[in-house]
């Protein structure tokens, strides 16, 4: 059996960013997969990262990860602090401009993705990291903790856009599930990423330090925190300003 300092010395994560609801769900099994994981990240001396919320699952993970003693950091949009940070916040609270610079601040502090059950904004944020990975912006692991089959849906529309040619088999890979916290954590510990990215991490890397074109139009240009995502940042602009 292993002991608790083992699991602690083998795992590789420092900070795991977990992407979930701001409401509990119907089923008590939601809250308890969310108070499990936090549990797992306690006992694997892994801090968390999330969208800021008090309330919901995303107050509940939070929540148990920072009563274990591990640092909590939350990203929250200015105009989301009222509604959603209700009660008492726990840990570390970054306010930022907008929900494209929590997305980057999330991710330039995390070493890999979980999302438990959650409704638009968990998937929306779920479905980038992986476009992410799929684009060869980060190698970081993906997974869901498929609670009581809850993303079994998603999962077959997946398998079916790559039954029909819209993505590669390998980037199917990319997303790793699992019904348990302490399953999934296992799977993303043991992940090697086997798709090869669209660009590279150092070409996105060295895109950072190029300019921007002379006919680009700089008032559309999203403000990124850090070198980490500004190829991020820069890739979304762009395509903004190429759709209009």
């Amino acid at each position: 059996m292993e002991t608790r300092s083992e699991i602690i010395r083998h795992s590789k994560f420092k900070r795991i960013c977990v992407f979930c609801g701001s409401s509990p769900g119907k089923k008590t099994s939601y809250q308890d997969a969310a108070i499990q994981l936090g549990n797992e990240l306690v006992s694997r001396n892994i801090d968390l990262v999330y969208g800021g919320g008090s309330i919901g699952l995303m107050g509940l993970v939070s929540q148990a990860v920072h009563d274990g003693g591990r640092h909590v950091i939350g990203v929250i949009p200015k105009t989301l602090m009222p509604r959603e940070l209700t009660g008492v916040t726990v840990g570390e609270v970054k306010a930022v401009a907008d929900m494209h610079q929590r997305k980057a601040e999330m991710a330039k502090h995390s070493d890999a993705f979980i999302a438990l059950p959650g409704g638009y904004g968990t998937l929306e944020e779920l479905l980038e990291v992986i476009t992410w990975a799929q684009l060869g912006i980060h190698d970081k692991p993906v997974g869901l903790v498929n609670v009581d089959g809850y993303f079994n849906s998603l999962l077959s529309f997946i398998d079916k856009a790559v039954e029909e040619g819209f993505i590669s088999p390998n980037a199917r890979h990319i997303i790793v599930s699992a019904p348990t916290a302490k399953e999934l954590v296992k799977k993303l510990e043991d992940y090697v990423p086997c798709h090869e990215g669209v660009a590279s991490k150092l070409s996105w890397q060295m895109e950072q330090q190029l300019a921007y074109p002379q006919d680009y139009d700089m008032s559309r240009a999203v403000l990124c925190p850090s070198k980490w995502d500004s190829a991020m940042c820069y890739w979304g602009a762009t395509w903004d300003q190429r759709k209009s």
